[in-house]
């Protein structure tokens, strides 16, 4: 394979993830680092404590903290930011990227101010140029540690999406391509929602038959929410949506799992954010799903209200589970269309 050089914009443990594996690729990685003192951390110890214990970083991994050091000479980078801090981020890129370098979106979530896409909120800052979604069942615990993983690479433009396929595949990290990032995008977002949900069933010790029917339930709706965006529906049956939406839902290494768990075991959303050291996308997703922008949206999302109203509202997670349980009876896949494009 030829030896490309790539930048990872982002150093949190997905960033890191994801840059070891371009290394693993044979590639010429530069890993970026908003903040100096992360820089200088990583640079003196060469692992990235507390986000990913125990993982070395290999000589070969460059690191940097200058956004035109590290965009300079490379085929595309890897946008990997949480997508309520994207916006500023980029923006720092904005001169060091050409206008003509593929962006491989890795954020997930929707920008609570706007209900923007990380694609959207990449494409405002930085111009017009090919943007790739990369996401998929891929916890950076498991991925850093050379776990095999599969993801999705998708795009509006298929030289983008194999781009990424190429750059990323070998033994134990498989890539396929989408032409569907609209849907992939959403999928990625709405996961979250279902797995704070999922948390709080863990947490109320529902048990197993609750917790698959919400799981199952759960892909259904964001189906239904990405169908009305404009996304394909069998989009959200695949690996960015049922295979991501299972993996969160079900590990102890989602942290929208957990903050659900904590929450469904009587902790208020303040005390557990207070006590978390990463992000959880799914917390400001669902305030973005019913914020100023939300009569835009038609969809009937009633795991999404729910969690919204115990996460903003102080509704009592039994009674959410209540108000889900005895909601008008309807059919299955109401208000889909699985065989459309």
């Amino acid at each position: 394979m030829t030896q490309e050089r790539v930048c990872v914009i982002g150093d949190g443990s997905w960033g890191t993830a994801l840059a070891l594996k371009l290394v693993e690729a044979g590639h010429r990685v530069t890993m970026w680092s908003a903040f100096p003192e992360s820089f200088e951390r990583l640079a003196k110890t060469r692992r990235n404590e507390p986000y990913l214990p125990g993982v070395e970083l290999p000589a070969e991994l460059h690191l940097s903290a200058d956004p035109f050091e590290a965009a300079d000479g490379v085929v595309a980078a890897v946008s990997v930011v949480p997508t309520q801090y994207l916006r500023a981020t980029m923006a720092r890129f904005e001169d060091a990227l050409g206008g003509t370098v593929p962006i491989f979106s890795a954020s997930k979530g929707l920008e609570m101010e706007t209900l923007r896409r990380p694609t959207q909120i990449l494409r405002e800052v930085l111009g017009p140029r090919p943007l790739v979604v990369l996401t998929g069942p891929s916890h950076a615990e498991e991925v850093a540690r050379g776990l095999p993983a599969s993801v999705l690479s998708a795009s509006e433009d298929a030289e983008a999406a194999e781009l990424a396929q190429r750059l990323f595949s070998h033994a134990r990290f498989r890539v396929y391509t989408s032409d569907d990032p609209l849907g992939a995008e959403l999928a990625a977002a709405y996961k979250n929602v279902i797995a704070l949900a999922a948390g709080i069933a863990d947490g109320l010790e529902l048990g197993d038959n609750a917790k698959a029917a919400l799981v199952s339930r759960g892909m259904i709706e964001a189906a239904r929410f990405g169908q009305d965006s404009g996304a394909r529906p069998r989009t959200f049956f695949g690996l960015a949506g049922a295979g991501d939406l299972i993996a969160t839902c079900f590990s102890q290494h989602s942290r929208n799992r957990r903050v659900g768990e904590a929450i469904g075991r009587g902790a208020t959303l303040t005390q557990v954010l207070d006590d978390m050291q990463m992000v959880a996308e799914g917390v400001w997703t669902t305030r973005a799903l019913f914020g100023p922008e939300r009569e835009a949206r038609p969809s009937d999302l009633p795991i999404a209200e729910q969690v919204h109203a115990v996460l903003f509202e102080e509704r009592d997670p039994s009674a959410a589970v209540t108000a889900l349980m005895e909601r008008v009876p309807v059919g299955e896949m109401e208000g889909l269309e699985l065989d459309a494009r």
